[in-house]
């Protein structure tokens, strides 16, 4: 064989080996948009859910890839923000007069490890209930305001007062290190579809997400969470038969 046609069939055979690594990758691979709700919880909120009465909207976008019957990995995006008001509640009397407020864009990134609980990664039929976490980091802008806090009310000599020169100096992050930690379940539709719905709590390590700590609640980190419900697209190698010779 000459040489220009043994490196056309050492090509040829690369590009064979190249496209059946690459049927194999994806099978079974799986890609999912959700929408939900995102809410903060830190010192802007006395409830200790979260502020439930500044819930947003936020989008995510993922890909799932399993590894054995029980565990997956996945890379997770999602865009949203979070909000905080103090003059959403009117116990402790306090939170009328402080009047802190802060409004922050969300963007995050992660890498998880997804759990499915009955080990039913590659099956299409069932409720398929899962646990993950991960690690990640989130981008934020904090906009925090406390213009509207009744000075007369605490002093100059006050805990809040002075807190608020401490924070200032301080001044607020942009990026956090982030740990998601949550449920869901998975239900299939079709061999290509399913839907999802999930709850996870961030771990962000910080009492700066809401841009107050010192004139606030010290000794509490802030952290937010989000409940989600979308759809799934599974990528997969259909099967092909053999079939049989037309007769005419």
């Amino acid at each position: 064989m000459k040489a220009p046609q043994k490196k056309q069939v050492v090509v040829l055979i690369l590009l064979f080996i190249a496209s059946g690594t690459q049927a194999q990758f994806y099978k079974d691979m799986s890609v999912g948009i959700n929408g939900g709700i995102y809410v903060y919880q830190g010192d802007l909120t006395p409830d200790p859910m979260g502020s439930f009465k500044t819930i947003k909207p936020g989008l995510s976008l993922f890909a799932k890839k399993p590894i054995n019957y029980f565990l997956a990995a996945r890379l997770h995006m999602s865009f949203a923000s979070l909000q905080g008001d103090d003059s959403r509640y009117s116990k402790p009397d306090y939170r009328q007069q402080r009047n802190f407020y802060f409004f922050s864009p969300l963007m995050e990134f992660s890498g998880q490890l997804v759990w499915n609980i009955r080990g039913r990664n590659y099956d299409d039929y069932g409720i398929q209930p899962y646990v993950f976490t991960g690690a990640g980091v989130s981008f934020i802008r904090v906009n925090k305001n406390y213009s509207r806090m009744n000075t007369a009310y605490f002093g100059e000599t006050s805990d809040v007062y002075t807190g608020l020169v401490a924070d200032n100096e301080h001044g607020t992050p942009r990026a956090l290190l982030s740990v998601p930690v949550g449920v869901g379940a998975e239900y299939p539709l079709s061999e290509r579809f399913s839907l999802n719905i999930e709850t996870s709590y961030r771990f962000i390590f910080t009492d700066y997400l809401d841009g107050f700590s010192q004139a606030a609640n010290p000794k509490l980190k802030d952290h937010y969470h989000s409940t989600a419900i979308g759809l799934i697209y599974k990528f997969g190698v259909k099967k092909k038969g053999l079939g049989c010779p037309s007769v005419n």
